[in-house]
């Protein structure tokens, strides 16, 4: 795991590349980054900021409310209660908003209990939504891994594994533009790792004729009639001609 001075270092980095962009700028992060000297690097930065907290006697003195099992059988959706609150730890200079998510699930004995330190002005389920967009966006992270190996810079120079990475970027945008433009509601829920599997490494026989190319391919992973429609809606994603004036 990275020291704090590390993900420092590569904040700084980020927040320098883009400082001049004239653009409303967030941060969020787990708990890993609740870290009071970046609470004020962001502040000074003009960042809009949700980190996850860790639970302790003081914040959970705060819901005390929200942490009585309420009356009644438990619904089968969770009952999520919020409450927010001004707090200011010990190693902070100033109070802070810290939100708090109480989630009661059917079933378990004890609620779900959340804690986000921010500066955001929303409601505070906003706030929660846009902390959990976090993890979508490992999913993704984590879906580009797996589907085109990105992770595999195995050049000795850096600027080598640089362009090795940007080009395993390219190839999971690429895929991922075919996926949401391409693929009929049939197979919407396919993954990066699927679509190579059942549509691109497919095999085939080739039969050449005197005139034309026949592929023959196997109807096993993809039928005739899905990937005539993938090929349709492949044929009107081309640029429309530019008129030409008379």
């Amino acid at each position: 795991m990275a020291s704090a001075d590390e993900w420092r270092a590569v904040l700084e980095t980020v927040v320098a590349r883009n400082r001049d962009l004239d653009i409303r700028k967030y941060f969020r992060g787990d708990a890993t980054f609740a870290i009071p000297e970046l609470y004020v690097f962001l502040e000074a930065e003009h960042y809009g900021y949700t980190i996850r907290l860790k639970s302790n006697a003081v914040l959970e003195r705060h819901i005390q409310h929200l942490l009585t099992r309420p009356v009644g059988r438990p619904p089968k959706k969770p009952v999520v209660r919020y409450h927010d609150f001004m707090n200011q730890a010990a190693s902070w200079d100033k109070p802070r908003r810290v939100v708090a998510e109480v989630e009661w699930h059917q079933g378990e004995l004890y609620p779900r209990v959340g804690f986000f330190l921010t500066n955001l002005p929303w409601r505070c389920k906003r706030v929660v939504r846009f902390y959990n967009q976090r993890g979508t966006a490992e999913q993704w992270i984590k879906e580009g891994k797996n589907a085109v190996k990105w992770t595999r810079l195995s050049c000795h120079d850096f600027a080598d594994n640089q362009v090795r990475l940007q080009l395993f970027a390219l190839a999971y945008n690429l895929g991922n533009f075919l996926r949401r433009l391409a693929l009929p509601p049939a197979v919407k829920h396919w993954t990066m790792t699927t679509m190579p599997e059942k549509l691109i490494k497919v095999g085939a026989k080739v039969v050449p004729h005197s005139r034309y190319v026949v592929f023959q391919m196997a109807e096993v992973a993809v039928p005739r009639k899905l990937f005539a429609a993938i090929l349709d809606r492949i044929q009107r994603l081309r640029a429309v001609p530019a008129l030409v004036p008379s």
